[in-house]
């Protein structure tokens, strides 16, 4: 019973440092930061779970009657009926209707994901075994993202989804990023943003986000990608525009990707690779 009310208890109960990222024995979504989690949360709660629900119940209430009404101990003579034919019009017809009306509603969630608006902040996400790299491409920005080891973790920093560099995004705005890998599959995804894209060798992908609050919010690498592919976390922090304005003036010193000299000329190219 303990166990069982413990469960209950942490599925209605998010505590505020929780808020962003998974918690012990969660069933359902993380919260939802964006609009376009919020569309596929309310889909899910309202159109999928509640036909799934009903279907459920429809046959098991089926698989029920028929094992009380053609048990063998009422019928000593089986029934000799090969087919129907208005009941296989309908098993057909019905599930069909049924599939339509899910995926009418779920194509326009699938749209406005993939309908990519015109982007306030692009950032350039490379996945490696194992870990992220990141770039801003307008701003000279570049970066590794490590995750942060048990023993030099803070308080209040998750296990095994810190990282030594985050990504930091203006709240309210829309952010563009594309998304590529070195070496193996990766996947970037974002549960509270409602974003996971797959991060393909020799290939750019696109998502897009706008954050409708600020905060930490976690993610991780959701593509089997080698032995440590689960220490390959993701970490977005959402700041206001004049955090995100003083952030970007250290980054551009600590991060620099084209180190330039008094006479304006590049001295030095920064990979990502390697950065720490």
């Amino acid at each position: 019973m303990r166990l069982i009310a413990y469960i209950l208890l942490s599925q209605f109960t998010t505590g505020k440092l929780l808020a962003n990222q998974p918690k012990d024995w969660q069933l359902g979504f993380q919260s939802s930061a964006s609009k376009s989690m919020s569309d596929i949360v309310l889909f899910h709660d309202y159109m999928l779970l509640p036909i799934i629900t009903a279907i459920t119940v429809f046959v098991l209430f089926l698989v029920i009657y028929a094992c009380i009404k053609f048990r063998a101990t009422k019928n000593k003579v089986a029934s000799q009926t090969s087919h129907n034919t208005a009941i296989e019009i309908l098993w057909t017809l019905v599930p069909c209707l049924i599939l339509i009306v899910m995926a009418v509603p779920s194509f326009k969630v699938l749209y406005s994901q993939d309908k990519i608006p015109p982007a306030d902040v692009t950032v350039k996400a490379v996945g490696y075994q194992w870990y992220w790299g990141y770039e801003y491409p307008d701003e000279n920005i570049i970066f590794d993202s490590y995750m942060i080891e048990e023993k030099d973790l803070k308080a209040n920093q998750p296990r095994l989804l810190s990282v030594d560099n985050e990504v930091v995004v203006p709240v309210n705005k829309n952010i563009k990023v594309l998304i590529t890998a070195n070496d193996v599959l990766h996947a970037w995804a974002l549960p509270s943003f409602g974003v996971k894209r797959d991060a393909v060798p020799g290939r750019i992908n696109e998502t897009w986000f706008r954050a409708d609050r600020t905060g930490t919010f976690y993610g991780q690498c959701s593509e089997l990608c080698g032995i440590k592919h689960a220490f390959m976390p993701i970490t977005v922090r959402v700041v206001t525009e004049s955090e995100y304005k003083e952030w970007l003036i250290g980054a551009k010193e600590k991060f620099a990707k084209d180190i330039i000299d008094k006479d304006n000329k590049i001295v030095k190219k920064v990979t990502l690779k390697g950065i720490r």
